[in-house]
């Protein structure tokens, strides 16, 4: 009667195992489970045991208690359907993804950047660029620039170019620093001058330096520039001032 008893109150759960299904046997009381090729132990604790199979059959766990045998029929059902042929299901083609939006917009975002910050860039530079100024250079100024060059023995012509180029530009606003050599010589006609300039240039750029030329005759020429290039003051109308009297 106690034996029936104990068979009566043991319960497991899932009620319906399939092949693989951790099963829970609750006793009424602590119980020793016996071993068994049946099925596979997977814990235990005092009053309960988790046990499972991979084959669907109807399993029998036996055991003993202080009160006596213990047994439980617990049937385990296969997960295939009925009349289940074996055949793997089709296989069906992945589904396509949408195309990710978001590094592109990242991209346009970063190129849009990189475009504004070189344009700033750009723009700035273009702001910074020295603007060539005229140096007003009086005509002593200038006389006692090219005087000081009879002591020199180091580029004499180019330094007398450069002396000439910086007077032109100061009383003439149209012979200007930036002009090249051709063009300064074609606004204005004289001789001294052509060569003074050819001389610096070539002293500059050419390999074998200037041309033999006699350098005090160029210093002659160079303070006679100012006799001709200084702008006129304008003249005084006589007739004007003899009315006014």
């Amino acid at each position: 009667m106690t034996g029936l008893l104990l068979v009566l109150v043991t319960m497991f759960h899932p009620a319906r195992a399939t092949v693989g299904d951790p099963v829970t046997i609750e006793f009424a009381a602590p119980t020793v489970v016996d071993p068994s090729p049946d099925y596979e132990v997977v814990s235990r604790a005092r009053n309960s045991i988790v046990i499972r199979t991979f084959v669907p059959h109807t399993i029998t766990v036996t055991g003993h208690s202080a009160e006596g045998p213990v047994s439980v029929v617990i049937p385990i059902y296969p997960v295939l359907k009925p009349d289940d042929k074996l055949e793997p299901a089709p296989l069906k083609p992945p589904v396509p993804e949408p195309w990710p939006r978001l590094p592109f917009v990242a991209i346009g975002i970063a190129a849009l950047a990189a475009i504004a910050a070189w344009t700033a860039v750009v723009i700035v530079a273009k702001r910074r660029v020295a603007k060539p100024r005229i140096v007003i250079v009086p005509a002593d100024a200038f006389r006692a620039r090219v005087m000081a060059l009879r002591k020199g023995d180091r580029m004499r012509w180019a330094n007398l170019a450069d002396a000439v180029r910086a007077y032109l530009a100061a009383v003439h606003a149209d012979l200007g620093a930036e002009l090249t050599t051709s063009e300064l010589l074609a606004r204005i006609e004289d001789v001294s001058v052509a060569q003074i300039l050819r001389q610096g240039d070539l002293e500059k750029f050419s390999p074998w330096g200037a041309a033999p030329a006699n350098f005090d005759d160029a210093l002659k020429s160079a303070l006679a520039i100012p006799s001709w290039a200084e702008p006129q003051p304008p003249a005084v109308d006589d007739s004007v001032d003899e009315a006014a009297a």
